[in-house]
C-alpha cells in the first residue's frame, strides 16, 4: 500500500477555501489526492477484503478505484437527496470488485464432472452471494473509518505524548491509573489528554464529513 500511496503523495496543510471534492476535480493538486487517499484507501481496502478477495486483489481494487475517481470526479454531480459522494464511491468501488472476481473466475480451472462433462470451478458455478451484502458492509464500515481517519489526523497534531494517553485511555481502554503509571504523569493529566484530543478528534471528524459536499 505504501507504493500507492506515494502516488499521491505531497505535503503541507490543504486550504479550507472549498471542499476535497471540489479541489478532486485539480488532478495536480497532490495535497488534496494524498488527504483524498489518506481518508478512503483503509476504507475501499477492508470492504474489498471483507468482500471475499485476497490481499493482492483488495489492494489492486484501492488502486483501480482512486483511479477510477481521478477520471470521473469531473462528472460527480452532487444532490445529497439523490447521490451522495458515500453512495458514489461505493459504486465505483463495487465495480472495481466485481472487476477482481471476474479475472479470478476467468482463471479458474476446468473441472471434470465425473461423468464425461466438464465444468468450472465452484466459484464460477455459484452466484457471488458477498455482493448482496456489499452496502450494508459498506454502511457498517463507512462511519469506523471516517472516525479512524480523524484520530490518524489528530495523532500527527498534538504532542505524541498527549497522544499516547488519549491511545491507552480511550482506544485501548486502559484504567487511568494504568496509563498514568506506566506513562509516569498523573492521572490528571490523562483525564485532560482523553478531553483535548478527544475533543479535536470530533472537530476533526465534523471536518471530514464537511470535505463531503460539494461546493
Amino acid at each position: 500500500m505504501k507504493a500507492a500511496a506515494d502516488n499521491f503523495a505531497g505535503g503541507g496543510l490543504i486550504p479550507t477555501r472549498s471542499t476535497l471534492l471540489s479541489r478532486l476535480k485539480d488532478l495536480d493538486d497532490n495535497h488534496t489526492w494524498r488527504h483524498f487517499f489518506e481518508t478512503y484507501w483503509k476504507l475501499i481496502y477492508g470492504v474489498a477484503l471483507k468482500a471475499g478477495l485476497r490481499d493482492v486483489e483488495a489492494q489492486e481494487v484501492v488502486q483501480e478505484t482512486v483511479i477510477a475517481v481521478s477520471r470521473n470526479i469531473g462528472n460527480f454531480e452532487y444532490d445529497r437527496a439523490r447521490c451522495s459522494f458515500k453512495s458514489w464511491l461505493l459504486t465505483v468501488t463495487r465495480s472495481r470488485i466485481s472487476n477482481q472476481f471476474r479475472r479470478r473466475r476467468k482463471h479458474a480451472p476446468v473441472l471434470d464432472n465425473g461423468d464425461g462433462t466438464s465444468g468450472t470451478a465452484l466459484l464460477e458455478q455459484l452466484p457471488d452471494e458477498r455482493h448482496n451484502g456489499l452496502s450494508h458492509l459498506w454502511d457498517e464500515e463507512w462511519d469506523r473509518n471516517l472516525m479512524d481517519a480523524a484520530i490518524e489526523r489528530v495523532k500527527k497534531q498534538v504532542p505524541a505524548e498527549q497522544f499516547q494517553m488519549f491511545d491507552f485511555y480511550v482506544l485501548r481502554e486502559w484504567p487511568a491509573e494504568k496509563v498514568a503509571r506506566t506513562l509516569g504523569v498523573s492521572a490528571a493529566r490523562v483525564y485532560l489528554a482523553k478531553h483535548r484530543v478527544g475533543k479535536r478528534v470530533q472537530l476533526e471528524l465534523k471536518q471530514i464529513e464537511k470535505e463531503q459536499e460539494w461546493r
